[in-house]
C-alpha cells in the first residue's frame, strides 16, 4: 500500500487503459478520481476507492470546475494521468478543420488543461507524479494518421518541457508510449480500417497486431504496471522520459 493517502486523477478512466490504471492505483492504496464524458459509464465501473466524475477535457471551464471539486472532496492531486484521447486515422487531404480541432482539443489541449489544474493543488504538497499516456505514434509518426500523431508528439513535448521546469523537485513528469492495446479504441479502429481499406475486420486486426513487435495486442494491465513503476519509491530519478511499450525495439 505504497500510495496510501495519495489522490490520483485519471482522465478517460472509465474504460481500457484508464480503468486498468485506476484499479492498479487503488490496489496500492490511492484514492482515484476517474473522469470521462459519460457519468453513467463511470458509475458502472467505479469500485471501492474510486470517485466517478463526468468531465469534458475539451472544455476549459468544465476542467477547472471539476478538478477543483475533486480536490475539495479527496484532497490535493498528487498523481495526474492524462489519458483521455481520440484515436482515428485520416489522410491529410481528407482532414477537415473540425476533425483536426477535435483531435487536438481532446488529446493535447485536454492533457494541458488536466495537468495545469492538477498542478494547482499538487504544488502545495511535497510530492507529485504526472504521467501522460501518449503513443508510439508520438515518436515515429503513424502512416495515415498525421493528425493523431501530431497530437501525441505534442503531448510528449509538453511532458518533457514540464520535467525541465521542475528539475530538482519532488515532482516528475514522464510519458508512456504504448503500441496497439486491447481496448475499445482498437475495436473501433478495426471496423474503421476495414471500411476504409475494403478488407475484412480479421485482416484489419492482423495489420494492427502486426505493428506490435511481439505480434500481439498489449494488455491494458501492462500499461498500468508501467504507471505503478513510475509512482512507487525508487522512481525519483526517472524524469522527462518516454517509456515505450511495444514488445520490442521501435
Amino acid at each position: 500500500m505504497t500510495l496510501q493517502g495519495k489522490h490520483a486523477l485519471i482522465t478517460g478512466g472509465g474504460t481500457g487503459i484508464g480503468l486498468a490504471i485506476a484499479r492498479a492505483l487503488v490496489a496500492e492504496g490511492a484514492h482515484v478520481t476517474i473522469t470521462g464524458r459519460r457519468q453513467e459509464v463511470l458509475e458502472e465501473v467505479a469500485g471501492a476507492g474510486m470517485t466517478p466524475m463526468a468531465m469534458d477535457v475539451r472544455d476549459e471551464d468544465d476542467v477547472v470546475k471539476k478538478i477543483a471539486g475533486a480536490v475539495d472532496r479527496n484532497g490535493p492531486i498528487q498523481i495526474c494521468v492524462p489519458n483521455a484521447g481520440v484515436a482515428e486515422g485520416k489522410a491529410v487531404h481528407k482532414t477537415t478543420m473540425e476533425f483536426w480541432r477535435n483531435m487536438m482539443a481532446t488529446n493535447l489541449d485536454g492533457a494541458f488543461l488536466t495537468i495545469r489544474e492538477s498542478l494547482t493543488s499538487m504544488r502545495r504538497t511535497d510530492w507529485g507524479r504526472v504521467i501522460t499516456i501518449a503513443s508510439l505514434a508520438g515518436l515515429r509518426g503513424l502512416k495515415g494518421a498525421a493528425c493523431y500523431s501530431a497530437s501525441k508528439h505534442g503531448m510528449i513535448g509538453l511532458t518533457r518541457s514540464l520535467s525541465e521546469d521542475y528539475l530538482g523537485t519532488n515532482y516528475t513528469f514522464n510519458a508512456i508510449c504504448p503500441g496497439y492495446v486491447a481496448t475499445p479504441i482498437v475495436d473501433r479502429n478495426v471496423i474503421s480500417i476495414a471500411e476504409r481499406a475494403g478488407i475484412s475486420q480479421e485482416e484489419a486486426l492482423k495489420i494492427m497486431v502486426g505493428s506490435n513487435r511481439h505480434q500481439r495486442l498489449i494488455a491494458p494491465e501492462e500499461v498500468a504496471a508501467a504507471v505503478l513503476w513510475l509512482v512507487r519509491p525508487g522512481s525519483e530519478s526517472i524524469n522527462g522520459q518516454v517509456v515505450e511499450i511495444a514488445g520490442g525495439q521501435v
